[in-house]
């Protein structure tokens, strides 16, 4: 797409009367996406949910996009290894994790008084091969880069137009990735992972 599209065009497909939660990692897709809501008097509330599989920079990065966009801001931690549906890392590991991760936040939200979950799924994304997007279906979680036509570079090109931190981020996947589909989760496992990064 050689238009540059910007925050105007994801902000349209909302309705400025809702309450909207944000899934919010820090990447570059979930912040561009914070930061067009906020533009856009949206009301939406981001919610990190924190767990062993990430690395302590997101935090970091996602904290810093809270500050620049001035928007509200809730950090979760959650014990992803207490779920054994993912830690056994099957070839749909992504499914049972992010079901999780967005359970996780729904729950929050509904004791915020926020009932529609958004996330930063862009348009690049293939659902061949994301298992997740299962997750986002089940649990009606709304993607409005995706439904607005972000690609990743749209979504670098636009976060570089309102001057964000995180419009040259890399991608970044998380630990669990990084353990062989089949073999077994656990901190050591992590750890192994975390170390051969250079992040231990």
């Amino acid at each position: 797409m050689s238009e540059i599209l910007t925050w105007e065009n994801v902000a349209s497909s909302l309705n400025p009367r809702l309450r909207y939660g944000l899934a919010f990692s820090g990447g570059c897709d979930s912040s561009f996406l914070l930061a067009a809501l906020v533009h856009a008097g949206i009301d939406v509330k981001a919610y990190m949910v924190m767990t062993a599989f990430q690395a302590p920079f997101e935090l970091d990065d996602a904290q810093r996009v809270a500050e620049e966009t001035g928007a509200e801001f809730e950090l979760i931690r959650a014990d992803i290894l207490s779920h054994d549906e993912v830690c056994a890392n099957p070839p749909d590991r992504c499914y049972w994790c992010k079901r999780f991760i967005f359970r996780t936040i729904l729950d929050a939200m509904e004791r915020d008084g926020r009932k529609i979950l958004l996330d930063g799924t862009n348009a690049s994304d293939d659902p061949s091969r994301r298992p997740g997007f299962r997750a986002l279906a089940e649990l009606g979680v709304v993607s409005p880069l995706r439904d607005a036509g972000f690609s990743k570079d749209c979504v670098r090109a636009a976060s570089r137009l309102m001057g964000l931190s995180t419009a040259n981020k890399p991608n970044f996947s998380c630990f669990a990735t990084k353990v062989p589909a089949g073999s077994r989760i656990d901190q050591a496992a992590l750890n192994r992972v975390e170390e051969s990064l250079g992040l231990g």
